[in-house]
């Protein structure tokens, strides 16, 4: 039988069905789980035989999610996390000891930077940044204590392409873990570790979820690495709820078709607007004008559903911009059914200093849309008439 394709794994890829037969998986709320004896109690607990025990340690809506999240990402094992940030975080911290640095792109998530600037250091844990922009400069970055590189490719907001082919060679060189963040790209635009990556995160609320209901996360990878982030994972509890376990598989069931609709009106909005006489600049990775648009169409499906860009006037005429938006919604988050704008520089980067967002080209004025699932036009129309009641 020839491979399945992405969209039929992400709808019949299925655990085994109870006795019932069901037809979609079940919903198993429950904190514990009933031995058949002693023998297989002791067993459970000594990792002898596969089973469940606990739901903070496993859960079937938990297993039935990550593997097949596992198996549209190409991974080996992995584990679902209360939210992205739990991911991000576990799947450092896991792996990480005293002493040991992380080579870090600058172009990553506001609380990533949190975690890298403010509590791995109380940890001993040091960072270096390299820049996108500069690949020459990577190498001469990797320290004798560097144990990982971790990366976001498209970056939040900045949407910085990585070339994770090259990144896999040098992290194999150097023989460290290339630990990428696929939140934007979603499995079904790029697979990490086809490049070489040992490990891919996500932040599950945004794309993956698509309609703004839950929190969750996700780390996949090799197999061997995914049972250290597992055993902190268990003891430390940052578990995924089954609720938002099953929501989330039954999320992925769809998401190649909305995929498809983010990544054409996002295409068709940043045309758009990179004719438009207010706006000094779009940045969207398959515009022919982005920096990295012939990597991205080489480790890309499509171009993703973030588009970012800035209005003539800076930070005053951002704001007025967001205010006087009356369709698209102004709120923090990302990969929703509806479209989403958001100042980065005043909100999810707010922490950073003004040197540390020009460093990532987070400029005062830039605004970043989640472009939603609504018709093209409307959005487009909303958008310009914003601009339009901002000058």
């Amino acid at each position: 039988m020839e491979e399945r394709k992405f969209e039929t794994d992400a709808i019949r890829a299925q655990t085994d069905r109870t006795q019932y037969r069901e037809h979609s998986v079940p919903l198993y709320l429950t904190s514990s789980f009933v031995f058949e004896d002693a023998e297989q109690a002791r067993a459970l607990f000594a990792d002898e035989i596969p089973g469940n025990i606990y739901t903070r340690f496993s859960n079937p809506n938990n297993t039935e999610f990550i593997q097949k999240l596992c198996l549209l990402e190409g991974a080996e094992d992995g584990i679902a996390t209360a939210s992205g940030m739990a991911a991000m975080y576990i799947s450092m911290a896991s792996l990480l000891k005293a002493g040991d640095h992380i080579l870090a792109s600058r172009s990553v998530f506001g609380s990533t930077h949190q975690i890298l600037n403010m509590i791995f250091p109380k940890f001993n844990i040091s960072h270096t940044y390299a820049d996108v922009s500069d690949p020459s400069s990577w190498e001469g970055k990797i320290q004798p204590n560097t144990k990982m590189i971790f990366v976001e490719t498209p970056s939040n907001p900045a949407l910085d392409i990585i070339d994770l082919e090259w990144l896999g060679k040098l992290a194999n060189k150097h023989n460290l873990i290339l630990n990428v963040d696929n939140c934007f790209a979603t499995p079904y635009l790029q697979n990490p570790m086809k490049w070489g990556a040992h490990l891919v995160t996500h932040s599950a609320t945004k794309f993956i979820d698509g309609q703004g209901r839950v929190i969750g996360g996700a780390v996949v990878g090799k197999r061997e690495l995914i049972k250290e982030v597992r055993f902190f994972a268990r003891h430390t509890g940052p578990s995924m709820s089954p609720f938002n376990a099953w929501v989330l598989s039954k999320s992925l069931e769809t998401l190649a078709v909305r995929m498809d609709r983010h990544c054409n009106n996002a295409l068709q909005l940043a045309r758009h607007l990179q004719s438009h006489d207010e706006v000094l600049v779009v940045k969207y990775p398959f515009l022919e004008s982005h920096p990295q648009h012939e990597l991205a169409k080489k480790q890309m499906r499509f171009g993703g559903g973030v588009v970012t860009f800035e209005v003539k006037g800076g930070i005053e005429r951002g704001r007025k911009f967001l205010n006087s938006l009356k369709m698209l919604s102004h709120s923090a988050n990302l990969g929703d059914t509806r479209s989403i704008a958001t100042h980065p520089a005043s909100t999810t980067h707010s922490k950073l200093t003004d040197q540390e967002r020009a460093a990532v080209g987070i400029t005062p004025g830039l605004i970043r849309v989640s472009v939603g699932l609504e018709n093209v036009q409307d959005i487009i129309q909303d958008i310009e008439q914003a601009i339009s009641n901002s000058k």
